[in-house]
């Protein structure tokens, strides 16, 4: 995650004010924050008043959440593996089934041969 320092964009139209922002570099310009570090205001006449640094920048990371390892199947889950399974076992069933009626095929082809043959 890359921070960096951002105005955010505040007040009305033709009167503009910033705050200025910590946030990830993926976010939109007024979108999430991570800090508001202080204020900046451009029509400010005193240039030593246009920019107010409320608090200064710390490092704060946040720690990965353990979620641990999920054994709990859902319904939804339960149920497609289910059908997946299913399907597999007709799949293997079809299978067998032409092997066998070519394996018929073929002996009875051997059989007629060797009839026609004597």
């Amino acid at each position: 995650m890359a921070v960096v320092l951002r105005l955010r964009r505040t007040g009305r139209k033709n009167l503009p004010c910033f705050r200025i922002i910590a946030t990830d570099s993926r976010f939109p310009r007024d979108g999430r924050l991570l800090e508001t570090l202080g204020l900046y205001d451009p029509l400010r006449k005193d240039p030593l008043t246009r920019v107010q640094i409320e608090r200064g920048i710390t490092a704060r990371v946040k720690k990965p959440i353990d979620r641990g390892v999920r054994t709990a199947r859902t319904k939804t889950r339960a149920r497609r593996d289910a059908l997946a399974a299913a399907r597999e076992k007709a799949k293997a069933a079809r299978l067998f089934e032409s092997r066998k009626r070519r394996r018929a095929a073929k002996k009875a082809a051997a059989a007629s041969g060797e009839k026609k043959a004597e």
